[in-house]
């Protein structure tokens, strides 16, 4: 039985080979791994406008049960029809997230006025059954947008992260924004019942 002995440049060749498919084999799996988070990440935004679809849907109902006994509240209505024009017009994740937030507002201020000025009105079928659908909207919503963010901080760690944060910049999948609460969101909505 003969000993065949690997010439040096075999030997290196083999290791370069090996190290190649280590490689190859690592970016596969890392770009995989990030392009399902990046899919989990969209497809999460997509349910967070799902929600907020549904409650811009809901709000004309709300306000077509409520405007003809609220005469006097035409700054809430017009507050809530330019936030409404503004999620329809938004284009992205940034601006959608901004005009939720103003329609989100508007319909807060709203909600409370009824509540607090108009018992009588509250207490109508209609409007109650509006009114708690548009409360369970705006609880979905924090849901999804709670998911949201826990996806994207999961996404954005593995985007950072070395080594697959080369791969990640190579293949160029960045950092994702997270959701951020509009500015105005900090301070609570005032309501003026006044002429």
């Amino acid at each position: 039985m003969q000993n065949k002995k690997l010439s040096p440049v075999a030997v290196t060749g083999i290791v370069i080979g090996v190290i190649a498919l280590f490689v190859a084999i690592f970016g596969v799996t890392t770009y995989n791994g990030l392009a399902k988070q990046n899919q989990a990440v969209e497809a999460q935004w997509s349910q967070v406008e799902n929600v907020m679809q549904r409650r811009a849907d809901l709000v004309p109902n709300l306000v077509a049960a409520v405007k003809g006994q609220m005469k006097h509240e035409t700054q809430v209505f017009d507050d809530i029809a330019k936030a409404r024009s503004e999620y329809s017009s938004a284009s992205s994740t940034k601006a959608k997230a901004a005009a939720d937030a103003k329609l989100n507002q508007s319909v807060g201020t709203l909600l409370n006025v009824i509540q607090e000025s108009y018992p009588d009105l509250k207490s109508s079928g209609n409007v109650s059954t509006l009114m708690t659908q548009l409360e369970g909207s705006e609880n979905r919503i924090a849901v999804e947008r709670k998911r949201y963010i826990d996806d994207v901080r999961d996404y954005n760690s593995s985007v950072v992260t070395f080594p697959k944060n080369l791969f990640a910049n190579m293949m160029g999948l960045g950092q994702k924004a997270t959701f951020k609460a509009d500015p105005s969101a900090y301070k609570a909505p005032t309501v003026d019942l006044t002429d």
